[in-house]
């Protein structure tokens, strides 16, 4: 299993196909989460909700979609980092408080959030959940201030961790990241219409225009046409994860100000500088690493091909034969060309490697196909270290480069010879610094203490706790 991806989240404030349209958004941010999906919407003062386990087109149909009324909304795909893939934690989550009511969708990681658990549960709180965005919310049941968004302001102060996130009432509509900025955030503009996503892909398929990212710790307040911005949180220096560059985004998003499909050309490039090897063809991992490959291929002169395909009609689940096919995972998802490889020296790219399990299986599926050699490039450093900011990554006994040297990974996934990009090479890649973005899953440089959330990453699932 590799990296798994973490929430996306939609929103559109001031235009009458409002639903129809977030449906759209979060149809271009699937690949951010795809165990369930939501939309609110706010009219006359009541906020209507649909959500479901499983894909967009799944969760939403004609009639449903039209049920949900008003000119503004939030969606929401999610994949569970924290709490468990239940209906339950599917996002928007709405509740009525002594305020009237409240929409929110919420992508990131609360680092303190069993602390605040067990204090909003010894004053009486029920939960009716086990994510994260329900803390927040009765955080905000709590607040006395006259103003919504001196509410949100004062919950989200309590939180330590990783967020951007969206609140929605009859009010008005608010956007938040951050103080590090950890996690993507967006503004758009649609006409009148004001628009937020986490990434500026969703934008294009209403045809809506990318204006500005959220800043880190900035809240944007959307009322009536116009758009306020506040600074709730005290200053800190701005970390974003990135690993959104590396892995997570979409090619054709802006992120962290940052054109994500040059970011990945100039990795690969700066792989091949930092690697060079004799071979007759370049290939990628597809589908994330495909630009990587392509920037290897450009730098270095060697031919660029589709040794691998990849089955993009692959479910969570399928059903094995009785007689068990060796590698049966791995043969399901990607298939070898042949008459591509046959013969040839081949460099495979790939964005990263988490435990090793699965590159070992395809590099078996190519030297079968025939090829004479195969030399991996990672187009980003060894993951060493567990994130605890809203990736689902594994814990440091389970990645290969924690308990395992360079040579000995070679060997385990059986290639003649293989180079990771270094951190200063991904760095020059993204236009930055060690100082510009969180590096915590190569470097082990935590942003903010994480040691409460290896108490909590399980607390409220059935898994046993594992040493990082």
């Amino acid at each position: 299993m590799g990296l798994r991806e973490e929430c996306g989240v939609f929103a559109i404030w001031g235009h009458p196909d409002a639903a129809r349209l977030t449906y759209l958004g979060l149809y271009s941010l699937q690949h951010r989460g795809q165990e369930s999906a939501g939309i609110s919407t706010v009219a006359d003062g009541i906020i209507r909700t649909h959500v479901g386990m499983g894909l967009v087109p799944e969760v939403f149909n004609e009639a449903n979609i039209s049920k949900l009324v008003g000119s503004s909304a939030i969606g929401h795909v999610r994949y569970s980092t924290t709490g468990s893939s239940q209906l339950c934690n599917a996002q928007p989550v709405v509740r009525n408080y002594w305020r009237g009511q409240v929409a929110l969708a919420f992508n990131g990681n609360i680092v303190n959030a069993q602390d605040l658990r067990h204090e909003l549960e010894e004053i009486g709180a029920i939960f009716q959940a086990t994510s994260d965005a329900e803390i927040i919310v009765h955080l905000l049941a709590r607040q006395q201030a006259d103003c919504f968004h001196e509410r949100v302001g004062g919950a989200l102060r309590r939180c330590r961790g990783a967020f951007s996130a969206l609140f929605l009432n009859q009010e008005g509509l608010l956007a938040v990241r951050d103080p590090f900025g950890f996690r993507p955030l967006c503004l758009g503009r649609l006409g009148d219409a004001w628009l937020v996503a986490s990434e500026s892909c969703a934008f294009g398929i209403v045809e809506a225009d990318y204006i500005r990212d959220v800043q880190p710790g900035e809240m944007v307040r959307i009322r009536g046409n116009q758009l306020e911005s506040y600074e709730p949180f005290g200053m800190e220096e701005p970390r974003p994860c990135i690993f959104e560059l590396v892995y997570f985004s979409r090619p054709d998003s802006i992120v962290f100000n940052r054109d994500v499909n040059e970011v990945r050309h100039r990795m690969g490039r700066l792989l091949w500088r930092e690697s060079p090897v004799e071979a007759d063809l370049v290939l990628a991992v597809p589908d994330s690493s495909i630009l990587m490959a392509l920037g290897y291929s450009q730098e270095s002169g060697i031919s660029f091909d589709l040794g691998l395909m990849r089955n993009h009609y692959v479910g969570r689940t399928f059903i094995e034969p009785e007689q068990s096919i060796r590698d049966f995972g791995a043969k399901i998802k990607y298939s070898p060309i042949q008459s591509a490889l046959k013969g040839k020296r081949v460099v495979v790219v790939d964005d990263s490697i988490v435990r090793g399990t699965t590159m070992r299986k395809i590099v078996k599926m190519i030297r079968k196909a025939g090829a004479a050699e195969v030399h991996l490039r990672i187009a980003s450093p060894p993951i060493r270290h567990p994130c605890f900011y809203g990736i689902d990554m594994p814990t440091g006994a389970e990645l290969i480069a924690h308990t395992h040297s360079l040579e000995e990974i070679r060997k385990q996934v059986r290639v003649d010879s293989l180079h990771y990009l270094s951190v200063e090479g991904l760095l020059e890649a993204c236009r930055g610094s060690r100082d510009t973005f969180c590096t915590a899953c190569f470097t082990g440089d935590y942003p903010i203490d994480f040691s409460e959330l290896v108490q909590t990453k399980f607390a409220f699932e059935n898994v046993p706790l594992l040493e990082v």
